[in-house]
C-alpha cells in the first residue's frame, strides 16, 4: 500500500498493481483507477480480469475505506476493520477528485488515463472539469448515468424482465432510503442479486468483497457545486469509453446510452452482464478495454 497527500493535506491510499509476467508491459505509465460504491473498499474489483497484465493499475481507496487488509490462507486479501479510514469521510466526489490527481502526481504523471467503475465515474468527470488536460483518456465502466442528463432510470424496468422473486425483492427496498447502519447493511444484502445478470456461485462470492458503510456512501454526494453537471458538459473531455452490461439494473441500459452520448463517448456493450463486468464476462471485459487502455 502506498499513499499521497491530497489538496487538504489528507494522506489517501492506493495500490500499485503490476503483472509479473515477462511479457507485460509493466514499464508502462499506470492506469489511475477510481473504484465505486460509492466509497466501497476496492477489494471487490478483484483484479479487474487480469487487467495489470496490460497496464500497471494504481487503485484508489476513495475515502472512507479501509486501507488495511488481513491475509487469509490462500493467499488472497480479504477486507478487515482498521484504525480509520484512508482520509476519514469524503468531502463530496466533486472535491475528492483531486485525490485521483495527488495519486498520479505521487507517480510523476502529468498526463494520465483513467479507468472508474459506477460512482467513480463522477469523480472522473469531475477531475475533467477541474483539472482540464490532466486526464488522457477515460473508461467509464457501467457508470451512475442518469443524474448527468436527466434521462430516466430504466433499472426497473430492465429487472422486471427477470420475473425472479429476489429481483423483485432487491428492487422494492431499492425504493426506500435506509436510515441507519443496520439497514443499510440488510439493504445491501437484499438488492446484492440485481448487480449481475445472473446470480451463481461466483457472483454470489463476489458480492460478498469489499465493504460500504451508510456514513461513506452519504459523504459522497456532499458539497457538490449546483452547476456541478453544466461544468462538466461545458469542459473539454479527453476520449471516452462508456463499458455497459446490456442486464444492468444498477445503472440502466438507455439511461447509459443518453449518458454516452451526452459525452460524446463511445458506447460498448456487453451481453448477459450485469453491473459488474469483469466478474460476469471477464474475457469479453477485458478484450472490450484491452486496446483502449493499450493505446495509452
Amino acid at each position: 500500500m502506498e499513499f499521497a497527500e491530497s489538496d487538504d493535506g489528507s494522506l489517501v491510499a492506493f495500490e500499485l498493481v503490476e503483472a509479473c509476467a515477462p511479457d507485460s508491459k509493466s514499464q508502462s505509465d499506470p492506469v489511475i483507477v477510481i473504484p465505486g460504491g460509492p466509497c466501497r473498499g476496492p477489494e471487490y474489483l478483484d483484479g479487474l480480469a487480469g487487467l495489470a497484465a496490460v497496464r500497471p493499475l494504481a487503485i484508489l481507496h476513495p475515502r472512507g475505506t479501509d486501507p488495511t487488509g488481513s491475509t487469509d490462507p490462500t493467499g488472497s486479501t480479504v477486507p478487515t476493520r482498521s484504525t480509520g479510514p484512508t482520509g476519514g469521510l469524503s468531502r463530496g466526489w466533486w472535491a475528492d477528485a483531486a485525490d485521483a490527481i495527488a495519486v498520479a502526481d505521487r507517480l510523476g504523471l502529468e498526463r494520465f488515463d483513467v479507468l472508474a467503475h459506477s460512482a467513480g465515474t463522477r469523480a472522473a468527470l469531475a477531475l475533467t472539469a477541474r483539472f482540464p488536460g490532466r486526464a488522457r483518456t477515460l473508461a467509464l465502466i457501467t457508470p451512475a448515468a442518469a443524474w448527468l442528463t436527466g434521462t430516466p432510470h430504466d433499472g426497473g424496468e430492465v429487472g422486471a424482465r427477470r420475473s425472479d422473486p429476489l429481483i423483485d425483492a432487491a428492487l422494492a427496498l431499492m425504493e426506500v432510503e435506509p436510515t441507519d447502519e443496520a439497514a443499510f447493511q440488510r439493504a445491501w444484502g437484499t438488492e446484492a442479486p440485481a448487480g449481475y445478470a445472473a446470480w451463481g456461485d461466483a457472483e454470489r462470492r463476489h458480492a460478498t468483497i469489499g465493504g460500504m458503510s451508510l456514513a461513506a456512501a452519504a459523504a459522497w454526494f456532499r458539497d457538490i457545486p449546483e452547476d456541478a453537471v453544466e461544468r462538466i458538459l461545458s469542459a473539454e473531455r479527453p476520449p471516452a469509453l462508456v463499458l455497459a452490461g446490456a442486464e444492468d439494473i444498477l445503472s440502466g441500459v438507455g439511461t447509459v446510452r443518453a449518458y454516452a452520448a451526452a459525452l460524446g463517448a463511445e458506447l460498448r456493450t456487453l451481453e448477459g452482464c450485469g453491473h459488474y463486468p469483469w466478474v460476469e464476462r471477464p474475457a469479453e471485459f477485458r478484450a472490450a478495454l484491452e486496446d483502449w487502455i493499450a493505446a495509452g
